[in-house]
């Protein structure tokens, strides 16, 4: 039977799943250009890649955080899906930065001040990420099973 505080991390973990899938589109559709102001100039990597392959990532990773309590995903990998999905955020987090180094305008965000509001709102992304699927409760116990060892 599932309790209020768990209906209300499984809607937020949809919700995020939702969102993720919507960003994920976007890097393969319409939004492709205002994605690759993202990647920084000095990533080895050519920025049109970059945006389709993390396009693609977040798509998957957005099904995962939907369907990651369901019969399709074994038993307690939602919490893994977690923090997959907070590593994925902390990954891509240096071209939010690079974004507000390099001045660059994308997103309608075409001022320093917006460009700086902005890199506040990745790490919200990692903690709904962690707290959404229980994640930081499974990283913390599983680090105690690993001391205690």
């Amino acid at each position: 039977m599932s309790t209020g505080k768990e209906r209300v991390r499984t809607v937020a973990r949809w919700a995020l799943g939702i969102v993720l899938c919507v960003a994920g589109v976007g890097h393969l559709t319409a939004q492709r250009v205002e994605f690759q102001a993202q990647v920084p100039s000095w990533f080895p990597i050519d920025a049109d890649v970059v945006v389709v392959v993390s396009g693609v990532v977040e798509v998957l990773l957005g099904l995962a955080l939907i369907f990651a309590g369901s019969r399709i995903f074994p038993e307690g990998s939602v919490a893994k899906v977690g923090l997959v999905v907070a590593a994925f955020f902390i990954v891509i987090f240096p071209g939010n930065i690079a974004q507000f180094i390099d001045g660059v305008s994308a997103f309608g965000l075409d001022t320093d001040a917006e460009r700086f509001i902005r890199l506040w709102f990745q790490p919200l992304l990692v903690l709904w990420a962690l707290w959404s699927t229980g994640g930081w409760t499974w990283l913390r116990d599983w680090l105690r099973t690993k001391r205690a060892a």
